[in-house]
């Protein structure tokens, strides 16, 4: 490389390095009036105004935390258009002690990733979790920190530098809905700091708790029944839809947002270019209702959506919500929401059908199951797979069976 090269070389990563914030700048600009709106529609403003002005302060900080690779890398999948929805990505799940031992295992297991056509990996959790019961890692105790039997941050950091080397894209699960009992905000919570515990949904008697009963479903029924379990050091019930060591956050305080806000900024910047959004359906939960895809937890993944997309647009979000298919499609977003809710959502529908199809020998119900499902928003995809780790149900629409002239249940 010559001088004349060289210099241009620099003047070039020089004027990147200067367009980085001018383009953060621009894209808070272009978004901050829909977050406001969305803001302010969860949390009254009269109440919360402070609360949004710490998050536009939070979306600075985190940004300027974005390491510069990173930033760069934004930057080029914004000018390359959606680049998640190319035909040739090919995908791989799996758990990284049970493919190859640990991280750095798995980096020398790279080449056979190429030799399989697979340019896509998503790893189950690998972050620390409880030693006993943790529901596969999905109960956090941290959502950055490497459970030690994987290997350490440097290890991960080091693997996603490869990957990203090599085209290889990854995604992780981001628990969105709780976390262990004990995390760093539960464990303040069983010590008495009140702060903490309306990070979580505690009362001090069984009365609110039954209320919610008489209309929350059971996730668990026979191993986890009921959605509260009592906590013997704060001497209050703790909302655990799914099992006793794992809490749900209380996203009506907005600190809780705008925490897991930092926490899935902070994911991201470990090298993650997929964010599997965990449980996302159960959000928000009211009085009265199932506590399941409520409006307002839509409002709070759109949200999260724009924040990100403002900090860092070359990640995006997985909804996993594994719900009849016309719930499906609802997670990329309705009406204002269209396209701004998660770019990507798991097409359990056709997984269930695929299976429908070699059992009964037939691809009726399969073809007019596609048919007939709305049309997706043009900036959404879906992926398309054959199984996943706890896909477990058939989730067929009712009403397409019964039009096959099948009983639903019977069927199943």
């Amino acid at each position: 490389m010559n001088q004349a090269e060289l210099l241009r070389l620099l003047a070039s990563r020089d004027q990147k390095k200067k367009s980085t914030q001018s383009l953060f700048d621009q894209r808070l600009a272009t978004n901050i009036s829909l977050i406001k709106t969305q803001f302010f529609s969860l949390y009254q403003e009269k109440e919360h105004k402070v609360f949004f002005n710490t998050l536009l302060n939070t979306l600075e900080s985190l940004f300027k935390n974005r390491p510069r690779e990173l930033q760069n890398q934004d930057i080029d999948r914004l000018n390359s258009g959606n680049w998640y929805q190319s035909e040739q990505m090919v995908g791989m799940q799996m758990y990284v002690d049970r493919f190859n031992k640990d991280i750095n295992g798995l980096k020398d297991k790279l080449p056979y990733f190429y030799d399989l056509g697979i340019n896509f990996l998503h790893l189950m959790p690998i972050t620390t979790r409880p030693d006993g019961e943790n529901d596969g890692g999905y109960a956090v105790n941290s959502y950055h920190d490497i459970d030690s039997k994987y290997g350490t941050k440097a290890d991960f950091l080091d693997f996603t530098k490869k990957a990203r080397k090599n085209n290889m894209f990854l995604m992780l699960d981001f628990v969105v809905n709780h976390t262990s009992d004990e995390f760093e905000w539960a464990q303040k919570a069983k010590k008495g700091d009140l702060h903490y515990q309306n990070y979580y949904y505690t009362y001090p008697d069984r009365h609110i708790p039954d209320e919610f009963e008489k209309t929350m479903p059971e996730i668990f029924p026979q191993s986890a029944p009921g959605n509260f379990t009592y906590c013997p050091e704060m001497e209050k019930w703790v909302m655990t839809c799914f099992n006793s060591y794992q809490w749900d956050l209380n996203y009506r305080n907005p600190e809780v947002f705008i925490e897991m806000l930092s926490n899935l900024v902070g994911l991201a910047n470990l090298g993650v270019d997929v964010i599997r959004f965990d449980a996302l359906a159960f959000l928000w939960k009211k009085l009265g209702t199932l506590s399941q895809n409520l409006p307002e937890a839509h409002t709070l993944i759109s949200l999260f959506r724009m924040c990100l997309q403002v900090v860092a647009p070359g990640v995006i979000l997985l909804a996993e919500a594994i719900v009849a298919p016309r719930n499906i499609i609802k997670y990329f977003g309705e009406g204002i929401l269209t396209g701004n809710e998660c770019e990507v959502a798991y097409n359990a529908s056709l997984m269930a059908l695929l299976w429908n199809s070699i059992a009964t020998k037939k691809a009726s119900l399969l073809v007019k199951s596609v048919s007939d499902i709305p049309t997706k928003p043009e900036d959404a995809t879906w992926i398309n797979y054959i199984r996943c780790h706890d896909d477990i149900g058939l989730g067929y629409d009712d009403d397409f069976v019964r039009a096959m002239g099948y009983d639903p249940t019977a069927h199943k």
